[in-house]
């Protein structure tokens, strides 16, 4: 236990600080330091040595970083004592780390105030059970309509990839995971994937009801089997809107980097990553998020939760395969090499501007549909359709048209046809360090368009790839760079050469369209 001050101290004592409960208690194990502890209104655990001086101030522990608590009776001859344990991680900035990671801090403290050991039992128990009221998460006013939390307790479903990023999830989630959702009370059911898209079979025919959450222990790609996974179930429409949670163990694990960017404003790496993401799993609460449909001109039809790029950048993830081992240091190496040799791709690029919402006829004309008759015009395997979608066409898209009529008028088409890299992102990073799309939000019902044309050089874009660890690459103002918020797109290239990706999956090249769904499902998150 650390003396000194904390958050908060010298504030002025007012409702938040009212005391809920307080007593006197031993800190376990050595038991030789008795602590005066105040449970107060606002969400603080105070503590002072009893032996401290008179007007000493507290530590103020403050339960917002708490993801449990429990009690427990000692084994020793009677009277015997009860315990109960604190369970915090509180984040700790260091003068070499400035992503201010979560520590672990754990208090055991001894109550015997009686003779009797249920009335121990009894007073261990009050505390534990109000800490843990008190260590809810707490969510915002203007949007606690979004917002849910996982019971308590609560049984979760986690899919795991031993093959990912370095090949370490296993090892991590037994070492660092499993110890924290045992001190947050979260039963799980452990799935090894055994193959490519396992875990997309596995979800779309799994009973669901067993687990609050489904929770994925890989990189960006296992969540994407989820997704379309619950996308293909009969009952998709509540399928997709079971919360879904992100423990990062891959190379590029954007989605998690982005998470703990939307909560914190840092950034984290590697296992600091992970025990962030584990925390927004401990305490439990969901929101929204977006999600792109994407038609390809062959006739697959995927979900995305992150990206889809076409060119260097994707060049760089696929070809930086070899490197996995390596883990995000292999998309270092793999920028280094195709620099060497900058490529340019031919294609048409369109988009539907962010501020335009309008839906489109079977026509590709401008609709002037009302409201009701607009939820009337569906788009499923390149054909218009009317009415409610049927079997197999999951979800209507309204603001797409097949790839042989041109797109609709309100649409803009970029005049450049020659491009060095393409990339649709509906999330802030692109990588744990890489941050593509500081605007971005999980549910700003936008893609943001990012595209780089032909004759960007390579120092320029050697500068553009170190800015985007600070998310600075816009303020270069390099006249080849450009960037627009959409709410659809169109891609057609001229050549069908080059990589195109989908959340880091690998894509054939073909023409390829999609368009934006708000709030189509839920994601585990921080506040």
């Amino acid at each position: 236990m650390e003396d000194g001050s904390g958050p908060g101290e010298g504030s002025p004592r007012g409702a938040s600080d009212e005391a809920l409960l307080s007593g006197l208690f031993s800190l376990a194990p050595a038991l030789k330091v008795d602590y005066a502890l105040s449970l107060t209104r606002g969400a603080e655990l105070l503590m002072r040595r009893r032996d401290s001086p008179p007007g000493s101030p507290a530590t103020r522990l403050l339960l917002s970083d708490c993801i449990g608590c429990y009690a427990f009776q000692s084994k020793g001859q009677p009277p015997p004592a009860a315990y109960f344990t604190v369970f915090c991680y509180p984040r700790k900035k260091s003068w070499w780390d400035a992503g201010e990671p979560r520590r672990r801090l754990a208090r055991t403290f001894r109550v015997l105030a009686s003779q009797e050991a249920e009335e121990n039992r009894a007073v261990a128990e009050t505390w534990a059970r109000t800490i843990r009221e008190l260590s809810a998460p707490l969510i915002p006013k203007l949007e606690a309509a979004l917002y849910g939390r996982l019971p308590q307790p609560c049984q979760v479903m986690v899919l795991l990839n031993p093959h990912s990023g370095s090949g370490q999830a296993l090892h991590l989630f037994k070492t660092q995971v499993q110890p924290m959702l045992t001190e947050a009370n979260i039963a799980f059911s452990l799935f090894i994937t055994e193959k490519h898209n396992h875990a997309w079979e596995l979800v779309r025919e799994e009973n669901l009801s067993r687990w609050d959450a489904l929770v994925t222990m890989a990189g960006d790609g296992l969540l994407y089997e989820v997704i379309n996974g619950l996308m293909e179930r009969p009952d998709w429409e509540t399928a997709i809107q079971k919360p879904l949670g992100i423990l990062p163990a891959g190379s590029g694990n954007a989605i998690a980097a982005s998470l703990n960017y939307y909560a914190t404003k840092t950034c984290l790496l590697k296992e600091e990553l992970l025990t962030s993401c584990t925390y927004f799993l401990c305490k439990g609460l969901h929101t929204p998020l977006d999600l792109v449909s994407l038609h390809t001109a062959s006739g697959r039809h995927l979900y995305s939760f992150l990206s889809f790029c076409w060119g260097f950048i994707s060049d760089v993830d696929i070809t930086s395969e070899r490197y996995r081992k390596l883990g995000s240091a292999r998309f270092t190496l793999g920028t280094l090499q195709l620099l060497t040799t900058l490529h340019v791709y031919k294609g048409r690029l369109s988009y539907l501007p962010a501020e335009e919402t309008s839906s489109v006829s079977s026509q590709g004309e401008q609709s002037t549909l009302s409201a009701q008759d607009v939820n009337q015009v569906s788009f499923c395997n390149g054909k218009p359709v009317s009415a409610r979608p049927q079997r197999g066409c999951v979800l209507e898209d309204t603001l797409l048209v097949p790839f042989d009529q041109p797109v609709p008028k309100d649409w803009i088409t970029v005049p450049e046809e020659e491009f060095v890299s393409i990339v649709c992102i509906y999330q802030s990073h692109l990588g744990t360090d890489l941050i593509l799309a500081p605007p971005a939000k999980l549910y700003d019902d936008a893609i943001h368009l990012f595209y780089l044309t032909a004759g960007v050089s390579r120092m320029a874009m050697i500068k553009f790839f170190m800015a985007l660890e600070k998310g600075t690459h816009l303020t270069l103002n390099c006249p080849y760079l450009h960037y627009t918020p959409v709410k659809a797109f169109r891609l057609e290239p001229s050549t069908l050469k080059g990589h195109m990706t989908v959340d880091g999956e690998v894509l054939a090249c073909e023409p390829v369209q999609g368009q934006i769904h708000r709030q189509l499902c839920r994601i585990i998150s921080g506040s």
